[in-house]
């Protein structure tokens, strides 16, 4: 009985506890600049720029491949990162996928010297190996 009281006690004291939202509600920021043009033939622009400092821009056209047609796309964005730091991010999208381009993009680290010893001697006697065949 005394498990049920208690069990009731804190269950209203966890309703009765105020909601509290840990993020806070902002509003959108105001569009200051936009442009948009697209094209019959598929192609098109678009940039824009807002107030709290973000600029896009993009261009893209339709590319005709063997396995069909499929759309090219050329842009860059920027915005100031929480931390403060401005961060400019250019890309192409095609067929091959999407490659960003940035410093603030993390990098692999570079390939330890005995890996690339390793490649090198894997390269070597792979040349041997064709050089003794023909």
């Amino acid at each position: 009985m005394k498990l049920i009281i208690l069990a009731a006690i804190i269950s209203l004291a966890a309703c009765l506890s105020p909601v509290t939202n840990q993020y806070s509600v902002q509003k959108p920021p105001a569009i200051l600049r936009s442009y948009s043009d697209i094209k019959p033939d598929g192609s098109y622009r678009y940039s824009y720029q807002t107030e709290n400092g973000i600029v896009a821009q993009e261009r893209g056209y339709q590319r005709y491949l063997p396995s069909g047609a499929g759309t090219v796309a050329r842009g860059s964005y920027r915005y100031t990162s929480p931390e403060g730091r401005p961060i400019v991010v250019s890309y192409v999208a095609d067929q091959n996928g999407f490659h960003p381009i940035s410093s603030a993009l993390p990098t692999p680290p570079p390939v330890p010297a005995a890996i690339l010893r390793a490649l090198e001697y894997i390269a070597r006697k792979n040349a041997e190996t064709s050089t003794v065949k023909n």
